[in-house]
């Protein structure tokens, strides 16, 4: 039983690569065309593209790691190495989960309306907000590497020393764990700002839809729509944000169970939803990507069609 199971989860994680991969390209390359054609990009494209080029560099960072780790033991790992493997990680699933955060931010800033003095400064402002919430990013990710780091060189004291392989190995186990809780502790920062994005978006609508109906108007505007289309960009990445911490804190813990390898297979499955899963619904949302995919699986159609002669 435990075979299939493997096998399945190693089937999901391979399909979830491949979409992953061809979403955060096509989205990337679809904008970067644009670019060259207008010769100007507009924000949310410009955030739409650095996310789905870290998100790209995310998978193969992951794929790099689980090759990594199932090739060499503890023993035969070095310190340099273990340092590029989990720094690497981090920065891209860094800029993978902060971007993210940003659109959301863009979403409610260009879509939420409320009369306060602040929001309508910020609102005026949204591109410096973005751009302020991405530096601000780079110092909690510069405090998340020292956090490491340090994490790294206590690893390399102990790995150093005169100890059996069994020891290292648990050493290695418990280090890994270590680093993995302390990028879920920061990955709870953007999860934290998205959430209050929802919120404020749900409490911007319940506004709004009460002002429609104290002035009798139509039960559906161009705000309404606007505010449900923002409202399931943002649910989507909170529901699969939920499941990548779940699947985090699951690889912190797993080393608990019996059969943790396949556990730690499942959980790197459902991780790497997020950044697969999330990037297709946001080809979906996005007018310019979802035509730009119509257009790209008609010609597929007629090539297909010309290549097996169907009329």
């Amino acid at each position: 039983m435990s075979h299939i199971l493997h096998a399945i989860s190693t089937f999901i994680l391979i399909v979830e690569f491949i979409i992953g991969n061809l979403g955060n390209a096509f989205m990337a390359l679809v904008n970067i065309m644009d670019l060259v054609k207008r010769g100007k990009i507009s924000s949310v494209d410009q955030i739409l593209t650095g996310l789905a080029i870290s998100r790209i560099t995310l998978f193969w960072s992951l794929l790099t790691s689980l090759l990594v780790s199932s090739i060499y033991t503890a023993l035969m790992i070095s310190g340099k190495l273990m340092m590029i493997i989990k720094i690497f990680w981090t920065v891209t699933n860094h800029f993978s989960i902060w971007l993210a955060t940003c659109l959301s931010i863009f979403y409610f800033l260009k879509i939420a309306n409320f009369s306060n003095s602040i929001f309508l400064y910020l609102k005026w402002r949204v591109k410096n907000v973005v751009s302020l919430t991405l530096l601000v990013s780079f110092l909690i990710l510069f405090l998340n590497i020292l956090v490491i780091n340090r994490c790294i060189d206590v690893w390399i004291d102990g790995h150093g020393a005169n100890m059996s392989y069994r020891t290292i190995s648990s050493n290695s186990a418990q280090f890994s764990r270590l680093v993995l809780l302390v990028n879920t502790m920061f990955t709870l920062i953007p999860f934290t700002v998205t959430l209050a994005m929802f919120l404020l978006l749900i409490f911007s609508l319940w506004r709004h839809l009460k002002n429609m109906q104290l002035h009798a108007k139509g039960s559906r505007d161009v705000s309404i729509t606007a505010h449900v289309k923002a409202l399931r960009s943002v649910v989507a990445f909170l529901l699969l944000y939920t499941v990548f911490f779940l699947s985090l804190l699951s690889l912190c813990w797993n080393v608990d169970f019996k059969h943790k390898d396949l556990i730690a297979l499942f959980s790197q499955s459902m991780g790497m939803a997020f950044p697969s899963a999330h990037s297709c619904l946001l080809i979906l949302e996005n007018r310019k990507l979802s035509q730009s995919l119509l257009s790209v699986l008609r010609w597929m159609k007629c090539r297909l069609k010309g290549i097996w002669g169907i009329s």
